[in-house]
C-alpha cells in the first residue's frame, strides 16, 4: 500500500441510510481519508453485494470496507476476490459463514427484540413478483434501534429509514471474505437487533480484532468517534 491512505467505503444496513454514517465520515475526513458512504439497495444479499463490489472495484488504490448490521453480510460477500480490499470492519454487524443468513444468526442467541417491532409492506417488483418490505414501526424505532440517540434525532431516523426486502435477511451468502481479509469488529453491548453475544461469537469465530462499546445498534450515530477510531486502526494496521 506504500504511503497511500486507503479509501474508506461505508455500507449501511437495514432500517438506515447513508446519513447514518455522517458523524463517522466527518471524523475520518478530518484525518485525511477519502470516504464513500454507499447507498445499499437492501433488495437481496447477492444483488446488494454485487452493487457494492462494482463500486469498490471502481476505486483506485487500497480500500477499507466497513459494514453496519446487515451491511456486514454485504461487505463480506462483496470483498471476495477484490485485491484492493485490505481490511474489513464490522460495526454491530453480521459476519455470516457460508450458508448462514442474518435471520439465523440474529436468532442464534437470545436477546433480539427486532421481530416484534417490524411492519411488513407488500410490494410488487418490476418482474411482477410479490415481496414484502420490512420497516421498524416508527413509534418503536427509538427504543429498538437507537436507544442512546436523542429522541429528536431518532424520530428523523425513523421517518427516513430505508426498508429491507424480507427475503434479503433470509438469504445466505457465499464463502465469506473475512476468512481471507484482516477483520475488525465493534460489538455494541446494548444492541437490541443483534445480541451482543451473537456479535462476539461471530468476531471470535473470525479471529477478528474486537472492541466493545456500550451502545445501541445505532452506534455509528451515537458513538461516531469510537467507530471512526476502529476504522482508522484497521487502516493503519494494513498500511
Amino acid at each position: 500500500m506504500s504511503a497511500q491512505k486507503p479509501t474508506i467505503v461505508l455500507v449501511h444496513g437495514a432500517f438506515a441510510d447513508s446519513s447514518s454514517w455522517n458523524g463517522v465520515v466527518d471524523k475520518l475526513q478530518s484525518h485525511g481519508y477519502s470516504v464513500v458512504a454507499a447507498s445499499n439497495p437492501l433488495r437481496g444479499l447477492a444483488e446488494d453485494s454485487d452493487y457494492v463490489r462494482q463500486l469498490v472495484a471502481s476505486i483506485d488504490g487500497p480500500v477499507v470496507l466497513a459494514g453496519h448490521s446487515y451491511g456486514g453480510s454485504v461487505v463480506s460477500n462483496a470483498a471476495l476476490g477484490l485485491d484492493n480490499v485490505k481490511a474489513l470492519v464490522f460495526v454491530a454487524a453480521f459476519l455470516p459463514d457460508e450458508g448462514e443468513s442474518a435471520v439465523t444468526l440474529a436468532g442464534k442467541f437470545p436477546g433480539s427484540t427486532l421481530g416484534e417491532t417490524l411492519r411488513p409492506v407488500p410490494i410488487t417488483r418490476p418482474d411482477g413478483s410479490q415481496v414484502a418490505d420490512l420497516y421498524i414501526e416508527q413509534s418503536r424505532y427509538h427504543q429498538q434501534f437507537a436507544a442512546d440517540v436523542p429522541a429528536e434525532t431518532a424520530a428523523i431516523m425513523a421517518a427516513t429509514q430505508r426498508p429491507v426486502a424480507e427475503a434479503a435477511l433470509a438469504e445466505s451468502g457465499s464463502a465469506p471474505a473475512w476468512k481471507h481479509v484482516p477483520s475488525w469488529v465493534l460489538v455494541a453491548t446494548e444492541d437490541r437487533n443483534i445480541p451482543a453475544q451473537a456479535q462476539t461469537f461471530m468476531a471470535e469465530r473470525a479471529q477478528a480484532t474486537m472492541v466493545t462499546v456500550a451502545a445501541s445498534h445505532a452506534v455509528s450515530v451515537s458513538r461516531p468517534g469510537e467507530v471512526a477510531r476502529l476504522i482508522n486502526e484497521a487502516a493503519q494496521a494494513v498500511g
